[in-house]
């Protein structure tokens, strides 16, 4: 019988790189990533069911009262959750779950899923984040100050998580959570 899948929560302030981490991960070990739905608005380049699920603030409400998200909270104005029947089908097929999440909704999933691996992705330091933020050139000053801020409080946050991993490279980052999961699945 095939071993059921992990269910892995990967959080970092925004600009830490997660994302393409997450994409390497793909990559090299096969796991899925679960699509997160929000209601706010793509930015240039994104497409619907591959980057989120991009969904009217009344279309994700009726979600939530339907039991629909693992997880899902509030932030910046808008909504962003975790799609369930997705994910709970990929696990029970054996294969690792990834969710690319902030950490309130980090903190949702491990009540209700206390067997979930929580790894939260550091910053090599804050001037290397704010310039990553920067280097988008996808939001407003204001927007950026917004997330210098919440990167503070989230990484002051990351003692909540079982790992804690710095972003200095991403195939180095990737390896150690790769290294990570393996021995999550040899327990």
């Amino acid at each position: 019988m095939k071993q059921k899948g992990l269910l892995v929560v990967i959080s970092g302030p925004a600009g830490t790189g997660k994302g393409t981490v997450v994409r390497e991960l793909l990559k090299n070990n096969g796991a899925k990533l679960s699509v997160s739905a929000t209601t706010r608005q793509p930015r240039t380049g994104e497409e619907n069911g591959v980057h989120y699920h991009f969904l009217t603030r009344e279309q994700f409400e009726k979600m939530i009262a339907e039991d629909g998200f693992l997880e899902y909270a509030e932030y910046c104005g808008n909504y962003y959750g975790s799609p369930k029947k997705q994910a709970e089908q990929w696990m029970s097929e054996g294969n690792d779950v990834i969710l690319e999440i902030e950490v309130q909704g980090c903190r949702k999933i491990k009540d209700r899923n206390p067997d979930c691996v929580s790894i939260f992705i550091m910053p090599p330091s804050m001037e290397e984040l704010e310039k990553r933020l920067r280097g988008r050139g996808t939001e407003t000053e204001e927007v950026i100050l917004k997330r210098l801020e919440r990167a503070k409080e989230e990484m002051a946050l990351s003692e909540n998580y079982d790992y804690v991993i710095v972003n200095d490279t991403v195939a180095g980052c990737a390896a150690e959570i790769e290294a990570v999961l393996r021995a999550e699945k040899n327990q």
